[in-house]
């Protein structure tokens, strides 16, 4: 297969930057791979990939769908018509594009372009983050050819003969943050001598996340501790004032992840996939306090998968009030526990995913 075949490529993933990220991970290795390949990227019309992949220099195209409340809601009523929109719009996107291969990362608009790519026989592929699948790709599993996983046990869920571990594709300027902390010191204007937490709800925050970090920011400073936060733009105006305090940054969102990940000495995160495996690669001691509130309850099983390898804690959000002060002060008080969480959260790292990924994806296109 020559590098200047212009193959055509389709991708979908999108609602939360878990799903988006490796999409544009995905994307960018086949580009250095086929520099002449044309991509196009299908969302959901209203959510953060229809801004997050053209800044990536990637063209999309907007699908009218979202997910199922779990109450009796307007949008429930909708769904149906949502979704009959999006599968016609979706069929009609495949047939203009005649896309090589088509990749799925999961999220409201995966579901419906993958379902037209595999009805015209595009050979396609789905990218499972979680330790748990979602609807959506479990039952898109029987009808793909490949199926790329980032936990094991998944032949629960999906055929067998598809599966291949290759973990979660990560941004790539996280191999290397060691080599960043001086770097990352100065960017964040941090003191020398305070050690440095670093507070991750995902792309969009976690409101008892935050609301524990406000809670506890006195208690920080009794530690000598200085706290970067990124609150997520939902809940920026609520935490503002406390983005005054001198031991605290607060943040919308965080552009220079790989520095952040690099300043911190500890860091408290929810447990969504893409979380986890940067946070295998990060190497720093961490605490999750995943969601309850997604399907399947997905973050609290990624989030053991790990914590049973001695390789992180976990405190469920009902425990918060409970036990984070004990926990945090023993955690900080022993830098042999933090050393060991370090060390062996670092040894569930898979870093080459991106690569394993798309070389599956070229045999697709042969």
């Amino acid at each position: 297969m020559t590098k200047d075949k212009k193959h055509r490529i389709i991708l979908s993933g999108g609602g939360t930057g878990g799903h988006i990220y490796p999409a544009i991970a995905i994307a960018n290795e086949l580009k250095s791979r086929f520099p002449k390949a044309e991509f196009l990227f299908v969302g959901a019309k209203d959510r953060m990939e229809m801004e997050k992949v053209p800044q990536a220099g990637y063209a999309i195209k907007g699908l009218w769908i979202s997910g199922i409340q779990r109450e009796l809601t307007l949008k429930n009523l909708m769904f149906p018509f949502k979704l009959v929109s999006s599968l016609w719009n979706a069929r009609k996107i495949v047939k203009q594009f005649k896309p090589d291969v088509a990749i799925g990362t999961g999220g409201f608009a995966s579901g419906p372009l993958l379902q037209m790519a595999v009805s015209n026989g595009v050979p396609s592929l789905i990218q499972e983050q979680n330790s748990f699948p979602g609807i959506t790709n479990k039952l898109l599993g029987k009808k793909v050819q490949k199926i790329c996983v980032a936990y094991d046990g998944l032949e629960r869920f999906f055929p067998k003969d598809k599966i291949i571990k290759t973990g979660n594709p990560v941004r790539q300027d996280l191999l290397d943050i060691d080599s960043k902390v001086a770097e990352a010191k100065k960017y964040f204007n941090l003191t020398e001598g305070k050690k440095t937490l670093l507070v991750i709800g995902g792309s969009l925050g976690a409101r008892r996340i935050n609301e524990l970090i406000r809670d506890e920011l006195d208690f920080f400073h009794t530690l000598n501790m200085e706290v970067i936060w990124q609150c997520g733009k939902l809940y920026y105006k609520t935490y503002k004032l406390n983005g005054n305090e001198k031991h605290v940054q607060l943040h919308k969102f965080i552009n220079k992840m790989d520095l952040a990940y690099a300043a911190a000495d500890v860091i408290i995160s929810r447990a969504g996939a893409s979380s986890v495996s940067e946070l295998c690669i990060v190497g720093k001691p961490v605490i999750f306090i995943p969601s309850p509130n997604v399907a399947e309850d997905h973050q609290t099983k990624n989030a053991m998968a790990v914590v049973n390898e001695n390789a992180a804690m976990l405190i469920k959000e009902g425990d918060l009030v409970v036990d984070f002060e004990n926990k945090f002060s023993q955690l900080m008080a022993s830098p042999e526990r933090q050393k060991e969480l370090g060390d062996n959260i670092k040894k569930l790292a898979l870093v080459h995913a991106t690569k394993e990924i798309v070389d599956e994806v070229e045999k697709l296109l042969n």
